[in-house]
């Protein structure tokens, strides 16, 4: 394995797979060089000799430009280069780009057209699907969280459930104005729904905003065999009337069996977390030849974090499989970059303290590796925050980048599953399985309790053989076969996106 590693011949910067030290020669494309500085793993080594201003160029594209001469043979990193990126841009859609790349996905539909994968899973009667039988607890108002953590451990000691019983607490329903309580009122109206609960108990208090009433109109109709709604100022032992009505859900989901289905019935969310200088390398690249080969079977994936696309955001326009999904994408990123300015914020205050520290230098540097879990698909609609996926194929959902955000949004959106990279490490968990998947083999030795799959491997074996393993993998734990660590952690949470007046 090369100690250094030129991503595209593009590029005037090289990443270093592992730690240089100043003194060292390297070779890069048949050049040699000595090393000036040291260069830390995941991090960038100049090329060339660069004036101040010249951009730097990484994947192909400009990640920044330099505050000052950088000799060849240098450590390029956040102290000597800056973003290029404002709160304006202008965006292009040219319809002969777009064709391209969806004539170059009809030949991966073709490879799938009779020979889709099956994975085993619950019908549901509304013609979805579930990968899990579980039994949520759904708060309408953060008062009873107690209340619905007391019943949630009572079921898990007391009942028999396929994936045991979870509470989804949160802090709101009540106390708050406008399109935040209406939006808070939808992600959880969306949660009742979700296919990988078997069933639901929705608990309230009786004196919150978010009233039982309207919150049932908002939820609309529900199988009431699956779904049923508890009022706890109304009860006399609230306790004992909840362990009566999941007592009745959990008999209820004992019918439910796993049938074959094929697995373009799989919608599955991509996320990035502790981003490192691998990320784009290995994880990120894996994770997009899944999404290709999910989408071309037929399937969903799901991309957001919208930040973290501010500066790669155009090679996603390219794909737009029309004027309208491009026209969506522009207002997608404009109606972000106006949320940050309305809170007086430049758009470009990233990456995090653990993003520099694994390599990653500016924003336009963490978004042209993040958008990569988008593969090559055809972007084919946008999804506003809280609403239910309607189309197939690659969709882009508006969301933040902070992890568990964005995570309970893909989840509210109404994602099976989230494969989720990570080159720092987190434990973090959605109510869905939460895939985590390594960006270098360190991290998937050192912390295998939080590991699903080591994506580092890409840096000493067959790319395509490894993609093969993951989609194998990913069928497993669909299936049910196998459980992501955060499962058997018992790691799983969500946190709605707030953006207004609490009273």
């Amino acid at each position: 394995m090369e100690n250094i590693l030129k991503i595209n011949e593009l590029d005037n910067v090289a990443v270093a797979i592992n730690a240089l030290h100043k003194g060292d020669v390297v070779t890069v494309n048949g050049k040699t060089y000595t090393l000036r500085t040291d260069v830390p793993a995941g991090h960038k080594m100049a090329l060339v000799d660069f004036a101040k201003e010249d951009k730097v160029i990484k994947y192909g594209y400009p990640i920044g430009a330099a505050k000052e001469a950088i000799p060849a043979g240098s450590h390029v990193h956040a102290f000597n280069i800056h973003t290029l990126l404002s709160e304006t841009a202008s965006y292009t859609y040219d319809e002969k780009i777009a064709q391209e790349y969806m004539e170059q996905f009809k030949e991966k539909q073709l490879k799938w057209k009779d020979n889709v994968p099956t994975i085993k899973a619950y019908e549901r009667k509304n013609g979805d699907i579930g990968i899990r039988n579980a039994l949520w607890i759904v708060p309408t108002v953060g008062c009873v969280n107690r209340l619905s953590l007391n019943l949630e451990a009572w079921a898990n000691n007391n009942l028999e459930i396929a994936d045991g019983c979870h509470v989804w607490t949160h802090q709101f329903g009540c106390s708050q104005m406008g399109a935040d309580h209406e939006t808070y009122r939808k992600i959880l109206a969306d949660l009742v729904h979700h296919p990988n609960a078997g069933a639901v108990l929705v608990v309230g208090l009786g004196c919150e905003n978010n009233t039982m009433t309207s919150f049932k109109e908002l939820v609309g109709p529900v199988d009431e065999t699956r779904v049923k709604f508890m009022i706890a100022q109304d009860e006399i032992d609230e306790l004992e009337t909840g362990k009566k009505l999941l007592t009745e859900l959990a008999e209820e989901m004992k019918k439910d069996k796993r049938v074959p289905v094929p697995m373009s019935r799989l919608k599955v969310g991509f996320k990035c977390g502790g981003s490192d200088g691998f990320s784009g390398i290995t994880g990120n690249p894996l994770v997009g030849r899944f999404c290709d080969e999910l989408c071309a079977m037929g399937g969903t994936g799901v991309l957001t974090e919208v930040p973290e696309m501010f500066g790669a955001e155009q090679i996603l326009m390219n794909r737009c499989v029309s004027r309208k999904v491009f026209e969506d994408t522009v207002e997608l990123i404009n109606n972000f970059k106006n949320y940050f300015t309305s809170h007086n914020q430049v758009v470009y205050e990233n990456p995090s303290p653990g993003n520099k520290a694994g390599g990653i230098s500016t924003l336009e540097d963490k978004s042209l590796g993040c958008v990569q879990k988008g593969g090559r698909a055809p972007v084919t609609a946008i999804v506003k925050y809280a609403d239910r996926l309607q189309s197939k194929g690659l969709n882009l959902l508006s969301g933040p980048g902070n992890d568990i955000v964005s995570t309970t949004a893909q989840t509210a959106a109404g994602v099976h599953m989230i494969l989720f990279t990570t080159g720092r490490g987190t434990p973090l968990g959605a109510p869905v399985p939460t895939v985590k998947v390594a960006t270098n083999s360190d991290l998937a030795k050192r912390k295998a309790n939080w590991i699903d799959f080591n994506a580092g491997r890409a840096l000493t074996e067959d790319v395509n053989e490894l993609t093969n393993d993951f989609i194998q993998f990913v069928v497993k734990i669909a299936s049910g076969e196998e459980k992501t660590r955060n499962e058997i952690n018992g790691y799983s949470e969500i946190s709605i996106f707030k953006d207004g007046v609490i009273l």
